[in-house]
């Protein structure tokens, strides 16, 4: 059982760092594998919508996105980390997730992969941050993974963020959860299979 945990911060040790590896000492404690992967400080461009990845099965850009494909298909879960800039994610991660998701959708079959995400700012922004790493989850079939409160610390430097007491309990609490969601659901396939796509995939353009 591996996840791989995302550091979309330009920062390779900073405040979002900090808090991710809240997150993958209690993985470990768990005897989940991991890998801490730094993409935020890297020149990488958004997804031009071309659709090549649909035939070829890798993005147009060969770049850190199709170095991360494999592995995203053969982990268990993910953690996505950003630093909040004006209310939102890192644009550079946000190109990462954009191309990452649609060029592994056709390929790589996410369900049942669990996804969480984690937040760090000085102060605020972090919600709206969060709701919007989110939502790559929500649309790959993938379980996301809560804590006791959301999944976000708050500090202008690694040393503030372990000053953020509960930022960094909620870490753990996520890193125990996750653990246990991963478990849960490897123990279900064994006995069950994933869920079966009995039916074809519908798009609707809303076009009338």
């Amino acid at each position: 059982m591996k996840v791989l945990l995302i550091n979309g911060s330009p920062n390779a040790k900073g405040c979002t760092y900090t808090a991710l590896t809240e997150v993958e000492k209690t993985l470990n404690q768990e005897k989940i594998e991991t890998e801490i992967i730094h993409v935020g400080h890297k020149d990488i461009r958004g997804c031009i919508g071309c659709r090549k990845c649909h035939t070829t099965g890798k993005c147009v850009f060969d770049d850190v996105v199709n170095e991360m494909a494999s592995k995203f298909a053969e982990c268990d879960g993910i953690v996505i980390g950003s630093p909040v800039y004006y209310a939102s994610a890192n644009g550079t991660l946000i190109s990462f997730l954009d191309r990452l998701f649609y060029s592994t959708s056709a390929n790589c079959d996410t369900t049942m992969k669990v996804g969480a995400a984690v937040v760090s700012a000085r102060r605020a922004g972090t919600t709206a941050t969060f709701d919007e790493l989110n939502k790559y989850f929500t649309i790959s079939n993938m379980p996301i993974v809560s804590s006791q409160y959301w999944n976000m610390v708050h500090g202008y430097t690694p040393e503030d963020v372990y000053q953020d007491e509960e930022g960094c309990q909620i870490m753990r609490t996520l890193g125990k959860n996750m653990a246990f969601l991963i478990k849960s659901i490897n123990l279900g396939k064994e006995k069950y299979g994933l869920p079966q796509k009995e039916e074809e995939h519908i798009f609707t353009s809303f076009i009338r």
